[in-house]
């Protein structure tokens, strides 16, 4: 039977149909969907974990147990899952390991553009590139094949085009797997030195015999359309050639980037007089290609930054512009913006009223540093923002006192905050830190986390208690703050500032947009009593606009968080 599917959806009944026994990942778009389906498998024991190292090391000990296993992350996830990855490729695996890594070309929702290719050849672990669901659905079969065959975790790597777009996916029952024995092997699994070096010599004789794979793999395959143009390609590029020139040149699509073959390269430019390479982001099939020889042209004129697509590439190597679907109109650019109530918008009003600066983090809340707030001063990545300001404080001391917070998620908090926060106890740092509690883990579309007191399924589980653990990592001064209490929170702000020792505010109200939120009834502008001072709009609610030079209220986004009307010094806001 065959059923349209997202990429991620068809990556997750792979793994289904695998058998694989145990997933543990960390939400992250474009590859949140993936964990989110194999969930619903009843077979398959499914966590989401408090950061992507966690998530491959669990993963990484299920395989240990004799048990095929998965991981799953974003590429940037990937960063902070290379530690474990580096040496579980020198100790190789027991049951099957695979873990998925979703780049996110043209950074949709990302802080940078990675192409995740760099990790495998560093880690020498082997990485298969789907382009479409159905590849996607037998890549993640393939990857547990090859991961016991090889003794070797796989990486395979997505892309947001890949794993958001759909196609048909045929469906098979479900292979059930034995667990594979565990055997003590020190001289395998302990990586001190002395075992290190020997496992070294395992993973390139492995390479080797990867390399001779790749030369015969059904999924390196050759597609001679008799033309003397050849376009080597992977993933998603593969699609937008195919797209753009049809059948007029010849294709080697690349189904494993890492290791890759040198012989099929070397067959398929001998056969072509002008061969040209086509790859999202960094030209590494392009380097590969040249280093055996073989003159090509790619990054020249493709370049490295951003998405390519079929009008990109028809233009560059045909000269011509496809005839694409249109709009009739220009449509006005919605930039993107904080939710009518979000809990996160008192704060960074009044973090920008007494013009602090803010060390901001990743997360929904990022978008406090866009117009009209504009309250964040620097966004690195998932826990910086606790550690940046301690090293900005430590440096400006007394000049940067009671000037300088940080800002983080809970679920951010969890991922990579804490150790940021125990260095900020340990070594005394004056510094505020503000947890945005919003009770969900946002940004990926409401993950749970360990802050929320349910699991991946919606189970109970164990929820941290804020409030106790910064106490117990030595931060005396832990207070909760109201958002939607402006007053409350500018107290909590300018109090906690004031003092010098670290501390911390919770800025506790759940999303606007979790289902058991009771929101009150949307707020009304009183034209008459309303001055026309657009105070109200330094909030940036899309909720408030104004009409006829006064202040409007769409009642069909206001939740009635009633910051408005406290912020509103006429009296014209009210129920």
């Amino acid at each position: 039977m065959k059923k349209l599917m997202l990429g991620n959806e068809a990556f997750a009944r792979g793994l289904y149909e695998a058998g694989c026994r145990f997933a543990s990942s960390y939400p992250g778009t474009p590859s949140t969907e993936i964990t989110e389906t194999i969930a619903k498998y009843d077979e398959v024991y499914a966590e989401w974990a408090p950061n992507e190292k966690v998530a491959v090391e669990s993963a990484l000990g299920a395989s240990f147990a004799g048990a095929r296993a998965f991981a799953a992350m974003k590429h940037v996830g990937l960063n902070v899952a290379a530690d474990p990855l580096y040496t579980a490729s020198y100790t190789g695996v027991n049951g099957g390991l695979v873990i998925a890594v979703a780049d996110d070309p043209g950074m949709h929702s990302s802080q940078n553009e990675q192409d995740s290719r760099h990790h495998a050849i560093a880690s020498k672990v082997p990485m298969l590139e789907p382009s479409d669901s159905q590849e996607c659905k037998d890549f993640a079969m393939l990857g547990y094949e090859l991961s016991e065959e090889f003794d070797t975790p796989v990486l395979i790597r997505t892309a947001t085009r890949v794993a958001h777009s759909q196609s048909a996916v045929e469906q098979l029952p479900r292979q059930e797997k034995e667990l594979k024995p565990y055997v003590k092997t020190p001289q395998k699994y302990v990586m001190v030195p002395a075992n290190a070096k020997n496992r070294h010599v395992v993973v390139e004789e492995r390479t080797r015999k990867l390399i001779a794979y790749a030369e015969t793999a059904p999924i390196n395959k050759v597609e001679d359309n008799g033309s003397e143009i050849g376009v080597i390609t992977c993933g998603a590029a593969y699609q937008y050639a195919k797209d753009a020139l049809g059948n007029k040149v010849n294709y080697l699509k690349l189904g494993m980037t890492n290791p890759l073959p040198c012989k099929l390269f070397l067959d398929f430019a001998a056969k072509c007089k002008t061969v040209y390479i086509i790859e999202e982001l960094d030209g590494i099939l392009e380097a590969h290609a040249k280093a055996l020889g073989i003159a090509c042209k790619g990054k020249e004129i493709f370049g490295n930054i951003g998405e390519l697509n079929q009008v990109i590439i028809a233009e560059k190597l045909l000269g011509q512009t496809p005839e694409v679907t249109a709009y009739p109109e220009q449509l006005p650019i919605r930039p993107p913006v904080m939710c009518a109530g979000c809990p996160h918008r008192g704060v960074f009003y009044t973090l920008a009223k007494h013009k602090i600066t803010v060390s901001g983090d990743i997360g929904c809340y990022t978008l406090g540093a866009a117009k009209p707030l504009e309250s964040i001063d620097w966004t690195i990545c998932m826990g910086s923002s606790v550690s940046c300001l301690h090293g900005f404080n430590k440096v400006l001391g007394e000049q940067s006192q009671n000037k300088t917070v940080a800002v983080i998620g809970d679920s951010t908090f969890m991922h990579t905050g804490l150790n940021s926060l125990v260095n900020v106890a340990y070594n005394a740092s004056n510094s505020t830190v503000i947890i945005l509690d919003n009770s969900i883990t946002g940004m990926t579309g409401h993950q749970q986390n360990p802050t929320t007191g349910k699991n991946l399924k919606g189970d109970p589980a164990a929820a941290v208690d804020l409030v106790a653990l910064c106490h117990a990592i030595g931060i005396k001064r832990v207070r909760v703050a109201d958002p939607y209490k402006l007053s409350e929170m500018e107290q909590a702000i300018t109090e906690e500032l004031a003092v010098n020792e670290p501390s911390v505010i919770i800025s506790r109200r759940p999303c606007a947009l979790l289902k058991y939120v009771k929101h009150n009834p949307p707020l009304h502008v009183d034209t008459e009593k309303c001055k026309s001072c657009k105070m109200c709009l330094k909030l940036g609610c899309p909720a408030i606009s104004m009409k006829d030079g006064k202040a409007c209220i769409d009642h069909t986004q206001c939740v009635g968080c009633g910051i408005c009307e406290e912020l509103c010094k006429f009296g014209a806001i009210g129920k």
